[in-house]
C-alpha cells in the first residue's frame, strides 16, 4: 500500500473540514428557514392576542375596589327595570318617537362582562384593517428576525390593550352597545356597569337610585338616536370603515412629529388637536373630524336630553348634573394622561361641545331644530357648525 504525500493528506483534511462546514451551514440555514417560516406564521396570527388581553383586563377589574358578587348585582336589576319602564315612555313623549324592545335589551353587567363585550367590539374593528397592517409590518418571506420582532411587538401591544381595557372597565358607567361594523344589523344592548355607578355615586355623595336613573336616561337616549333613525347606523359605519381602511393603508410608523405630539398631549401642552391627527394626511384628518362631529352630536344630544327630561323624572337632577360635570373637569394627573393617550379626552370634549351645540339650536328654534337634526346625513352638523351653531341654523333652518 502506498502512503499519500503529506501535502495531500493535509489537503484532504482541509476538504473534509470545508465539507463539514458547508454541511453544518446548510443545516443551520435550513433550520433558520423553517424557524423563520414558523415564526412568520405565528406573527401573522394577529397584531394583538385578544384572549390574553381580555385575561389581563379581567384580572385588573376583578381585583378593583367596589367589586360586587353576583347576588348583589342581581338585586339591582329590578331597580334598573323599574327606571327603564319610566324612561322609555318619557323619552318617547319628549322626542315623539317609539323605541320598542329596548327595555327587554337592557341589563346590569359586572366589569368583566363589560370587558368581554368590548374586546369583541375592538377585535371586530381590528379585523377590518389587520391584514393591510400585517402586510406592511411583515411582508411575506420577511424571515426570522422580522417575525420575531413582530411577535415581541404583539406581546407588548397585547399588554397595553389589556391595561387600557382594565383602566376603562373601572370607569365606564353605562353603554349602548351596538356593533357598527357587524354584517348583521342586530339591535343594540343597554349595559349598566353597576359596580362603577355605585362607586361614583358614593364618591360624589349622590343619591344612588336617582343617579342610576340619570345614567340610564343618557344611554337610552343613545338607543333613541340609532333605533329611531335607521339611516344613522349604516351612515356612521361606512364613514368609520372608510377611515379605518385609509389609515391602515398608510404608513404604520410613528413619525417624529407624531411622537412629539403625543409627548405634548401627555404633558397637557398640546394645541387642542388630537395627537392621533399627527398620523393623518389632510384628507384623513378631515374625515376624522367629520366623524368626531357626529360623535359630538350623539354625546351632546344625550347629555342635553338627560338633563331636560330628567327634570321631571330624576329627583335632585340639578345636584347630580352639577357634581357629575364637575367630576369630568377634575381628573387626576394620571387619569388625564391616560385619557389623552387613549383618546378618551376627545370623548369628554365631545360631551361639552355637543351639548353646547344642541342647547344653542334648541334656544334658537326649539323642538323643530332637535327633530331636524335626525332627518338624514344632510342635516348633521359639520365640524365647523359644531363650533358655530348659528351657521347650522342658517343652513338647515333658514328664516322663511
Amino acid at each position: 500500500m502506498r502512503d499519500d504525500p503529506p501535502r495531500k493528506r493535509g489537503g484532504w483534511r482541509r476538504d473534509a473540514f470545508l465539507q463539514a462546514g458547508f454541511l453544518a451551514g446548510a443545516v443551520v440555514g435550513a433550520a433558520a428557514t423553517v424557524l423563520g417560516r414558523r415564526a412568520e406564521r405565528s406573527a401573522r396570527r394577529g397584531l394583538i392576542d385578544w384572549k390574553s388581553a381580555e385575561r389581563q383586563a379581567a384580572g385588573r377589574v376583578r381585583n378593583a375596589p367596589g367589586t360586587l358578587d353576583p347576588f348583589e348585582l342581581r338585586q339591582s336589576e329590578p331597580i334598573y327595570a323599574s327606571a327603564m319602564a319610566e324612561i322609555v315612555p318619557a323619552l318617547s313623549r319628549a322626542l315623539d318617537a317609539e323605541m320598542p324592545g329596548i327595555v327587554e335589551r337592557s341589563g346590569v353587567v359586572d366589569r368583566e362582562a363589560w370587558v368581554h363585550a368590548n374586546v369583541a367590539t375592538f377585535a371586530t374593528l381590528m379585523n377590518r384593517v389587520e391584514a393591510d397592517l400585517l402586510d406592511q409590518v411583515l411582508p411575506p418571506g420577511s424571515g426570522l428576525v422580522k417575525a420575531s420582532m413582530a411577535i415581541a411587538n404583539r406581546m407588548v401591544t397585547t399588554r397595553q390593550v389589556g391595561y387600557l381595557l382594565g383602566f376603562m372597565g373601572q370607569r365606564v358607567l353605562g353603554q349602548y352597545d351596538i356593533a357598527l361594523l357587524s354584517a348583521e344589523s342586530d339591535p343594540g344592548q343597554l349595559m349598566f356597569v353597576d359596580e362603577n355607578i355605585r362607586r361614583t355615586a358614593t364618591a360624589l355623595e349622590l343619591p344612588l337610585n336617582p343617579f342610576r336613573t340619570w345614567i340610564a336616561l343618557h344611554e337610552t337616549t343613545h338607543a333613541f338616536e340609532f333605533e329611531a333613525h335607521p339611516w344613522l347606523r349604516p351612515y356612521l359605519a361606512s364613514r368609520l370603515e372608510r377611515q379605518l381602511t385609509s389609515l391602515s393603508r398608510g404608513s404604520v410608523e410613528l413619525s417624529g412629529e407624531a411622537l412629539g405630539r403625543l409627548g405634548r398631549a401627555l404633558r397637557g401642552s398640546s394645541s387642542g388637536e388630537s395627537w392621533m391627527e399627527g398620523l393623518m394626511s389632510p384628507d384623513q384628518r378631515r374625515e376624522f373630524r367629520e366623524i368626531q362631529a357626529v360623535m359630538s352630536l350623539l354625546e351632546g344630544f344625550a347629555d342635553y336630553i338627560m338633563d331636560q327630561v330628567g327634570r321631571d323624572l330624576v329627583p335632585e337632577v340639578e345636584l347630580i348634573s352639577t357634581r357629575f360635570h364637575t367630576r369630568r373637569e377634575s381628573r387626576s394627573g394620571v387619569e388625564r394622561a391616560m385619557m389623552r393617550l387613549t383618546g378618551m379626552d376627545l370623548k369628554m370634549e365631545q360631551y361639552r361641545k355637543g351639548e353646547e351645540f344642541v342647547e344653542a339650536i334648541a334656544r334658537a328654534r326649539g323642538a323643530v331644530a332637535l327633530r331636524t337634526l335626525w332627518l338624514g346625513p344632510e342635516t348633521l352638523p359639520s365640524p365647523e357648525e359644531i363650533d358655530l351653531p348659528a351657521s347650522w341654523v342658517a343652513r338647515v333652518l333658514p328664516t322663511p
